[in-house]
């Protein structure tokens, strides 16, 4: 694990440090688990976005037809 020094406005890390007393947690906890949060969230919105991107691509459904074609196709040979 490696050490990580940051500035916070006041009133943010008198809320760090009143959560972390309530808590009973270290600050250093908090911050970790919100940056997961936060940054799964970023991950999230990215992947709105490009399926949002690809629901306007006018060659989605084609492929998308293309694919289940295939797909139909290797289900028929393993049944058969």
């Amino acid at each position: 694990m490696k050490t990580f020094t940051s500035t916070l406005p006041d009133n943010l890390l008198s809320r760090l440090n009143e959560a972390a007393k309530n808590l009973s947690v270290p600050k250093n906890k908090i911050i970790e688990k919100a940056l997961r949060i936060y940054l799964d969230q970023l991950t999230r919105a990215e992947y709105v976005r490009s399926y949002k991107q690809a629901g306007t691509d006018v060659d989605v459904p084609e492929l998308a037809e293309e694919g289940m074609a295939d797909y139909l196709k290797q289900l028929g040979d393993e049944t058969a």
